[in-house]
């Protein structure tokens, strides 16, 4: 594939994600719903003035590394950019449990359950449990904005999601470099767990404070806009450098910048512009992970998947449920109580999404049940996004949540 018919490619990717959401919102549906849809749709047409979007016809730059690389900054930047560290603070006992011990346990749980239901080895089952152990809350909390809900609630669902990505992308890295080199060393996985967490958080905060700083100097949007993209993706890459976690040192950087950055140095127009430039690309990039993924699955091998795929869906919500019902009692022993009818929340409100996706699709052809992980990823995302997701609102009135009731 010629450099020409890559950007053509992607430009088809922008045009289906700018028509799709212009029917979404024309059919009232909720947008991640409209992409799901739209991917198997685009991933079933054969017409001719389509075949750009073939599956055949992805650039050959667009690799599992740059795929990665590509995405998630953006998506993570975005994400903790906006969230302020005071609302973290007041259940950040909740948070480090769920983000740390609550992914671990899922992980587990899920992957030991997907190995013991399908029969995928043991390293690739724990794997998938890692990839689909992160939780994305953007269509919950939409439907969070629509019913007012509790702020508390709110904060706790996106500070969970922010928090478990890191996470989850540092225990998947483990797994996979288990998977090459043929086994897992128990106490040297450990060790690159708390080195890389430890040390991305650091990285991350110190590479934002170091920007925000530059920042205070300048009175300028586009350049200080500028300094935020190279602050996010810097510290992703310098992270994966160093071999540290490239996710958490861009939320810890989001959140420096969020917090300190802007605060302190960005005028108000300045700010106003920040947002609405990381929720813009924050769109494009969750837009092009979903029909990337739909172009990718097929659908025929999906349908003669089903029934692994409701033991996949099964596992992870068994995984959900019990590191939500387990620790978060425990939490509230030493922090501020999280009622049991938030807690119904947190678990079905647990959705997956673009990570998920990400981390799927940035398995190489070559890997070892590469398409069996694809299927199972894609029909969790699919039920998650499609069911769960078109029923948190009924739930949240069941429970007597709706409109700020606490």
């Amino acid at each position: 594939m010629t450099a020409i018919s890559g950007v053509e490619f992607l430009i088809w990717l922008l045009i289906a994600a700018s028509t799709i959401a212009v029917l979404a919102k024309y059919l009232r549906i909720p947008y991640t719903v409209a992409l799901v849809l739209g991917g198997l749709l685009l991933s079933l047409l054969r017409l001719p003035f389509l075949s750009p979007l073939q599956p055949d016809q992805r650039p050959h730059w667009l690799t599992p590394d740059v795929i990665l690389i590509l995405f998630l900054p953006a998506l993570v930047f975005e994400g903790s950019v906006k969230i302020q560290v005071r609302d973290l603070l007041r259940d950040w006992v909740p948070l480090l449990v769920l983000a740390n011990v609550g992914v671990l346990l899922a992980t587990l749980v899920t992957g030991y359950l997907v190995h013991w239901a399908i029969g995928l080895p043991i390293l690739i089952a724990m794997m998938f449990g890692a990839i689909i152990s992160a939780t994305d809350p953007i269509s919950v909390l939409a439907i969070f904005k629509d019913l007012r809900m509790n702020k508390r609630l709110s904060v706790i669902i996106e500070g969970e999601s922010l928090l478990n990505d890191g996470t989850a992308v540092v225990v998947f890295q483990i797994l996979f470099a288990g998977v090459v080199a043929g086994g897992l060393g128990g106490g040297k996985g450990i060790g690159q767990f708390l080195l890389a967490v430890v040390g991305g958080a650091a990285l991350g905060f110190g590479v934002g404070y170091s920007g925000s700083k530059i920042t205070q100097t300048i009175d300028d949007p586009q350049i200080e806009i500028t300094l935020t993209t190279i602050i996010a993706y810097g510290s992703y890459l310098l992270a994966n450098h160093l071999h540290l976690s490239g996710v958490i040192a861009t939320a810890s950087a989001g959140l420096m910048v969020g917090n300190f950055g802007a605060k302190k140095g960005m005028s108000a127009q300045t700010r106003t512009a920040l947002e609405s430039f990381w929720e813009y690309l924050a769109f494009v990039m969750n837009s092009l992970v979903f029909l990337l993924i739909g172009l990718e699955v097929h659908l025929d091998a999906l349908a003669h998947a089903w029934r692994p795929v409701l033991f996949a869906i099964a596992a992870v919500l068994i995984g959900r449920s019990l590191s939500v019902y387990l620790l978060v009692p425990v939490s509230n022993t030493f922090a501020e109580n999280i009622p049991i009818r938030w807690q119904h929340v947190m678990v079905w409100g647990g959705l997956r999404g673009a990570l998920a996706l990400a981390l799927a699709l940035s398995l190489d052809n070559t890997f070892p049940y590469r398409d069996r992980i694809l299927d199972l990823t894609f029909g969790v995302v699919v039920f998650s996004i499609l069911l769960q997701g078109l029923t948190v609102k009924p739930l949240l009135r069941v429970l007597g949540l709706a409109d700020g009731r606490a």
